[in-house]
């Protein structure tokens, strides 16, 4: 059955499908690889966000980012990590044309990271068999 994308959407990233896929994808990684994620998410919005002029300086965006954690709930999945959880934050209260730009950059990012892990794990299982 194809999955359905409203504008009565549950979570703020499922009104994206590109988005809501690669937050499904990194949901269901093991914390290593959300961390990977995550520190590679924050700097493509921190690059985007100072080449778009939103923000002057990282320290702009820190400081936006750190307002909002504030007063936010942490009983969601990415709450548990504060690194995953600025991430998160800082994408989700990036302009919604910004947002999309990166969720294909996130998307791709969980890929490859996801796609190179599995290559490690077969090249070590076949350096096992060798042995």
């Amino acid at each position: 059955m194809k999955e359905e994308f409203t504008t009565n959407a549950r979570r703020w990233y499922d009104k994206d499908p590109v988005l809501s896929s690669a937050m499904k994808t990194l949901e269901e990684t093991d914390d290593e690889t959300q961390i990977k994620i995550a520190l590679n998410l924050i700097k493509i919005i921190t690059e985007h966000n100072i080449s778009n002029s939103e923000y002057e300086s990282v320290e702009d965006i820190v400081s936006a980012t750190e307002d909002v954690l504030e007063n936010t709930k942490k009983g969601r999945w990415y709450d548990i990590d504060a690194t995953l959880r600025t991430a998160i934050s800082l994408l989700q209260n990036c302009p919604d044309s910004t947002r999309s730009i990166i969720a294909k950059e996130m998307a791709k990012n969980v890929i490859e990271i996801i796609k190179k892990e599995e290559d490690e794990e077969e090249g070590d299982e076949e350096i096992n068999e060798e042995e």
